[in-house]
């Protein structure tokens, strides 16, 4: 016979591998975070150093220039927002799927249902994170790309 101390390990150690995996997906999740973090720096940087210039009022392509350059700057802060936003909502779920693991088993009821659907939840909140991720990128290179072909106009004139 299986003593009962052997069973709650048996059981705990059980629980412990089913959480693994999403422990794995929130460790990929914080890496994310910190990516995108380190975007909206770099954006709320570029913005200071343009709300900083002083233009004087007769150089109206430049202030034109900066005006749009910031309004595209804000707009890629908010993208990095929300792409920080679902990256957060998606850890919250994931943690939310590790504690029910082990409240199923430590209060004994059924929760396969709400496991379930925080997992999908917390798959459709990575996958928008990952689009607005992609989208921040479209922007930087849509951008990056504009200015190179500027320059090279500028060059032959």
């Amino acid at each position: 016979m299986i003593e009962p101390h052997t069973s709650i390990i048996s059981t705990i150690s059980t629980l412990i591998e089913l959480a693994v995996a999403p422990v794995f997906l929130l460790a990929g999740v914080a890496g994310l975070l910190n990516v995108f973090i380190g975007r909206l720096t770099r954006i709320i940087d570029k913005l200071e150093r343009i709300d900083s210039l002083e233009i004087p009022e007769n150089e109206f392509n430049k202030k034109d220039f900066f005006t749009k350059r910031r309004a595209f700057l804000v707009m890629r802060m908010q993208n990095t927002n929300l792409a920080i936003f679902f990256c957060t909502a998606t850890g919250l779920m994931v943690s939310l799927v590790i504690i029910t693991i082990f409240f199923t088993a430590i209060l004994s009821f059924n929760a396969q249902t709400l496991i379930s659907m925080l997992f999908v939840l917390a798959m459709f909140s990575l996958i928008v994170a990952l689009l607005l991720f992609l989208r921040e990128i479209y922007f930087t290179t849509s951008y990056i790309k504009e200015k190179k072909e500027d320059h090279s106009f500028n060059l032959n004139k």
